[in-house]
């Protein structure tokens, strides 16, 4: 069944609502009868962040997660074909209506945590997420080619406040990459606050002030921290990475929880290989999710519906 002119709108809010590097949305999707079609647009380039277009597209595959989320809660089940066309490799993937969808509790979740997505900067209330939550949320994130490292012991936060602090460093004396990042980061829809604790690795301003190690591995002692990681390194792996992403960031709101994502330390290639190598990742890593209850929520026992967020 065609999807009408009034669905056509829901599917495109679903996937504007997707996050992206840098907010560039770099995807265009078309709707032709019953079939989906989603297209990268190599025109987005961040050179200094973003050199190879491994986080644009994640960022597609983000938005992959999203519309298919929203198909099926339009009642359509549809058969997705990741880079089905390697003659066409800006074409991210086809979704084609197969037959009719029952939406079940646990997506009708999902689909609605799409609009309540923000990427949340501030520190995160000090009574923090359960292991046992933080395992089924990785648990439910993996997939075919896609693997969830939840962080859980001190040598690992170490190393992890080692390898952030350093690219810190790194990445605020980059001047190309602060003339880069203040050009795309004024076109956010709020700005950057000077109190976020992102900056910590990711987003480095040159006004940031990088804390050393120690402090750096204090903080993230208190916070949950995952990481997407697969076992190939190529396009294909980077949409399925960003929308395994999605999903799991999806499932935290869903269940009370915010979060934002990391992924600026992992284009070092010497932390990207550190990540890897002294956390023991049978694979490539490709982004982190820091996520924990918000200042102002308090922890439940099942999901609940997470009203208010940093946008």
């Amino acid at each position: 069944m065609p999807f009408s002119s009034l669905e056509t709108g829901i599917l495109v809010r679903a996937l504007a609502c997707a996050p992206s590097v840098h907010n560039t949305q770099p995807w265009e999707l078309s709707v032709e009868d019953d079939l989906l079609r989603l297209r990268e647009r190599t025109d987005v380039q961040l050179p200094r962040h973003d050199p190879s277009g491994r986080d644009r597209l994640m960022s597609c595959g983000a938005a992959l997660a999203n519309v298919e989320l929203a198909s099926r809660t339009l009642g359509r089940a549809v058969e997705v074909s990741v880079r089905p066309d390697p003659a066409r490799p800006e074409l991210v993937a086809e979704l084609r209506v197969v037959g009719h969808a029952e939406l079940s509790e646990a997506e009708a979740g999902l689909y609605h945590a799409i609009f309540r997505r923000r990427s949340y900067r501030a520190p995160f209330a000090y009574q923090g997420p359960s292991h046992g939550l933080l395992r089924t949320l990785a648990e439910s994130a993996t997939t075919a080619g896609v693997e969830v490292h939840l962080v859980h012991s001190s040598a690992e936060t170490k190393a992890l406040a080692d390898l952030l602090s350093y690219a810190g460093g790194v990445l605020h004396d980059d001047r190309a990459y602060q003339r880069e990042l203040s050009a795309w980061s004024a076109l956010f829809p709020r700005p950057l606050s000077a109190n976020s604790t992102l900056p910590w690795s990711g987003l480095v301003q040159g006004t940031t002030h990088v804390p050393d190690r120690i402090t750096l591995y204090n903080r993230l002692s208190g916070e949950a921290m995952l990481i997407v990681h697969t076992p190939a390194d190529g396009p294909r792996d980077h949409i399925l990475a960003g929308a395994a992403l999605q999903r799991l960031w999806l499932a935290a709101i869903a269940q009370g929880l915010v979060g934002s994502v990391l992924t600026q330390p992992l284009q070092l290639p010497e932390v990207r290989l550190g990540v890897a190598e002294r956390l023991h990742l049978p694979g490539h890593p490709q982004a982190l999710l820091r996520t924990g209850y918000p200042v102002t929520g308090l922890p439940v026992d099942g999901a609940i519906a997470y009203q208010t967020g940093a946008r």
